[in-house]
């Protein structure tokens, strides 16, 4: 066997035996689990991760996607707490212990300590027979029957299968709490995703003087200088003297209208407008306004209130400028 060919057999073993012990984790979802996730929704304070070397790091992840997904956690390394990061803990939390062999010292030195303060105690183990999976008030077998390291030394199939379950237990208490996309956005309010899911149509809409806007009753020559004034592409048709919709008149129906050489002096705007066009209200998301102008091929949209009169015009450059596109 060539070099190259050993580097890919190593590796696809690799993912296979990861995917094989990942796979194993569905059947142990039952009472424990049931029970870890009861705990936390339980508690009013957080829920706190620790667990040493790789485990630690796992639960530094499992920390983060909880908090995330609406479950107040942060992670404490177990030795740190030995020297006064207990402090950080309260009896109004619960914590999730992470150690494959169940018997790792730093994180066993803090059992006694949690059942002072009577805190809940969710362990992770591979070892259900283990000194922490028994001290704990629910167990999650995370065991694996054999490491991806062909030393079966390495921690690799037993710290994915435990991520993976870090996974399953976040996603169980965010659809057990009802947590929204919105949500999901207020803990991630800088970059694209949370421009994309907080971002309103209110905050890029025209609006005011702003907004094209002539009677149905305006000559189309009229109208075009309302669209060039307004710099949209477009305009929307009111019905005289009021805000109510009517249509919309855009570059498109500009051009058919000169294709059948309308007297563009003594053709009222109303004779040529689109009717019923697409509308999107006051409140709703701008990524939603985006979704509707590409599903429709069209460039801006208007926005009714609740009393369907126009509240403002939204168009694909207000949205490609805020970053939504």
């Amino acid at each position: 066997m060539t070099e190259p060919a050993r580097y890919l057999s190593s590796a696809q073993r690799t993912i296979r035996m990861e995917a094989e012990a990942v796979a194993a984790l569905e059947s142990r979802i039952g009472g424990e689990f049931e029970k870890a996730c009861e705990l936390i929704l339980k508690v009013s304070g957080r829920t706190v991760v620790t667990g040493m070397g790789k485990s630690g790091h796992v639960g530094g992840k499992i920390a983060a996607t909880l908090a995330s997904t609406g479950t107040p956690a942060f992670f404490v390394h177990p030795g740190e707490a030995s020297h006064g990061d207990m402090g950080m803990i309260t009896a109004d939390d619960c914590v999730i212990a992470l150690s494959n062999s169940g018997t790792t010292p730093e994180v066993l030195m803090l059992v006694p300590l949690l059942k002072r303060l009577g805190i809940p105690l969710i362990s992770m183990t591979g070892a259900p027979d283990s000194a922490l999976a028994l001290a704990s008030d629910a167990h999650i077998n995370t065991g694996v029957d054999v490491e991806a390291c062909p030393l079966d030394l390495a921690p690799t199939s037993s710290t994915t299968s435990t991520l993976v379950m870090g996974d399953a237990l976040a996603i169980a208490l965010l659809e057990a709490r009802g947590f929204t996309a919105e949500d999901f956005a207020f803990s991630h309010p800088g970059g694209a995703l949370g421009r994309k899911l907080l971002l309103k149509i209110d905050d890029v809409m025209r609006h005011g003087k702003a907004i094209p806007r002539v009677s149905e009753h305006t000559p189309l020559a009229d109208a075009l200088l309302e669209i060039s004034a307004k710099g949209l592409g477009m305009t929307t048709v009111t019905a005289a003297g009021n805000d109510e919709l009517l249509g919309v008149f855009t570059d498109g129906d500009l051009r058919r209208a000169l294709d059948e050489q309308v007297d563009i002096k003594n053709t009222h705007i109303g004779d040529l407008m689109t009717r019923s066009p697409a509308t999107v209200h006051t409140g709703m998301l701008a990524a939603e306004a985006l979704r509707i102008m590409e599903e429709r091929h069209i460039s801006a949209l208007v926005v009714l209130d609740e009393e369907q009169k126009i509240a403002g015009v939204v168009n694909l450059l207000a949205l490609l400028e805020a970053g939504i596109a």
